[in-house]
């Protein structure tokens, strides 16, 4: 069953803007393993992304009473299919509202980051 669904854009230059004015901002909203890819730095627009994902979970989950950026994980498997690992907060809010799976999609084109989040499982 379909508990939750949430969606988020992101504009890159504006992403940017805010990562430059604030450099300890993407510390803040990334754990050192999201913000790095096969040793190298991820991409602006891919981190962009992967924030779009972590609002977007919010939005499925629909609360984020005590949560930290850091307790939502974007991580992606062996062929690059991103979901999310949870700690904390956000997992307490989804294992209370019945959430056992999230599906994932995210893209990044012409100055734009999406994601879409869709939160199943069953009704607590």
């Amino acid at each position: 069953m379909i508990l939750g669904v949430g969606v988020d854009l992101v504009d890159l230059a504006r992403f940017e803007r805010a990562t430059t004015r604030t450099p300890k901002l993407l510390g803040r909203l990334f754990t050192e393993s999201e913000q790095r890819a096969e040793g190298r730095a991820r991409s602006l627009p891919s981190l962009a992304a992967r924030f779009a994902a972590k609002e977007a979970l919010i939005k499925a989950v629909g609360d984020s009473t005590g949560m930290r950026w850091h307790d939502m994980r974007v991580v992606s498997n062996e062929l690059r299919n991103p979901s999310f690992e949870l700690h904390g907060g956000i997992a307490e809010i989804a294992r209370s509202r019945g959430i056992r799976t999230f599906h994932l999609s995210m893209s990044h084109d012409g100055g734009l980051a999406i994601a879409y989040v869709i939160a199943e499982g069953e009704a607590a």
